[in-house]
C-alpha cells in the first residue's frame, strides 16, 4: 500500500460582533468593490448581487462597528456615491492582517499531521 496522501488545514476566517457576523470575506468583497467603483450600487453589480442585499451588508457592518465603515454620499448629478471611511479602510486591512496570520498558523499545523 502506497501511503502518498496529502492532507491540509484549512480555514474560514469572519469576525463576530455580540450581534453576529460582523465582517467575513464576502464583505470585505464589498467593501473592496465600493472602495474601486465609489458607489454600492455599482459595487453590488460587480459581485452580481441585488443592490437591496449590498445595501443591508452595508448598514448592518455600519450598525456593527465602532464608527461607520461607508459613508453615503448624498446625489448630485448622477445620484449620490459611497466611499469607505477611515474606520472601512482600516477593516480591511486588519481582516486580511487577521486571516493571513492564522492561515500561516494553519499551514505550519499541517506540517506537523499525522494519521
Amino acid at each position: 500500500m502506497s501511503n502518498d496522501k496529502k492532507y491540509s488545514i484549512e480555514v474560514r476566517v469572519w469576525i463576530e460582533e455580540t450581534e453576529g457576523a460582523f465582517l467575513g470575506i464576502g464583505k470585505i468583497w464589498l467593501l473592496e468593490n465600493i472602495q474601486k467603483t465609489g458607489s454600492i450600487t455599482n459595487a453590488a453589480k460587480e459581485m452580481k448581487m441585488a443592490y437591496r442585499q449590498a445595501w443591508q451588508l452595508v448598514e448592518e457592518m455600519n450598525q456593527r462597528a465602532e464608527s461607520p465603515l461607508v459613508e453615503k454620499l448624498l446625489g448630485g448629478k448622477g445620484g449620490g456615491g459611497a466611499k469607505l471611511t477611515e474606520a472601512g479602510e482600516k477593516a480591511i486591512a486588519v481582516f486580511y492582517e487577521v486571516e493571513k496570520r492564522i492561515k500561516e498558523f494553519a499551514q505550519k499545523e499541517t506540517q506537523n499531521l499525522k494519521f
